[in-house]
């Protein structure tokens, strides 16, 4: 896959279809193949009629690894999806974020207006007002010498998805260890692009849809039934959601 430049790392991306330009932006400890490609989610919205860009966060898939926190804030991962957009020569974006991409996706929309026409944030409700949860314990789980010496089970289900996505730990470890910018309740209601919440209804992780949804003018909520935070990324309502969404946005 091709690569691109942004704060002086080399970070991996993905370019296909035609039309409206889509950001996705995946979520930690995932990378582009897991959350985009392996879901049939670029196939999807390629066959909608859409240009799909997608890339792997620094620290993430096949992008340069840092192991310095302090290079991890989401400030710096919103600052690496604008280098792709300018690197492409896209002046405005439809943005797919999911979980940590959700919050890059936020902030992108608030900071960055002029470069979102759209806006999905997905698998992540009234938790984006907080930092991540229990974080110091999810670190020290991606540190542990194996999944077997972690105790706390909810830190113990990052672990087994950072193994299972073939993750580099001591990577993700800074990353989750990162200084957590907040996104207020004010900051939200400044999001002028029109912008769907989706949630499954299992996810313990995002938090209520609806209590996000309400802080942002003219935002709705969708809920997936049954699914939980990781099972929710590939589900056909999730999907159907947001192609009627961008139907909708044109």
């Amino acid at each position: 896959m091709p690569s691109f430049s942004s704060d002086g790392l080399t970070l991996n991306y993905l370019d296909r279809g035609e039309g409206d330009p889509v950001l996705l932006i995946h979520g930690f400890a995932s990378n582009l193949q897991v959350n985009w490609v392996g879901t049939q989610w670029v196939d999807t919205l390629v066959k909608a009629g859409y240009r799909v860009i997608a890339f792997d966060h620094r620290g993430h898939g096949q992008s340069e690894k840092l192991y310095d926190p302090a290079r991890y804030t989401i400030r710096d991962m919103a600052a690496d999806a604008l280098a792709l957009l300018d690197s492409l020569g896209i002046a405005r974006a439809d943005v797919v974020g999911y979980s940590m991409g959700a919050r890059v996706g936020a902030l992108l929309a608030i900071e960055h207006p002029d470069r979102v026409r759209s806006l999905v944030i997905g698998g992540m409700g009234g938790r984006l007002f907080e930092g991540a949860p229990k974080s110091d314990e999810i670190a020290k789980a991606l540190e542990a010498p194996s999944r077997d010496d972690v105790t706390d089970s909810y830190a113990r289900t990052f672990r087994v998805f950072a193994e299972a996505t073939k993750g580099d730990l001591k990577a993700l470890a800074a990353v989750i260890r990162s200084p957590r910018l907040p996104l207020t309740r004010e900051m939200l209601g400044t999001i002028s692009s029109p912008v769907l919440v989706v949630v499954g209804t299992e996810d313990v992780v995002a938090g209520d849809p609806k209590v996000l949804a309400e802080a942002i003018p003219g935002a709705r909520a969708v809920e997936v039934e049954g699914r939980d935070h990781n099972r929710c990324v590939g589900d056909k309502v999730f999907k159907e959601a947001v192609v009627g969404f961008l139907a909708e946005r044109t």
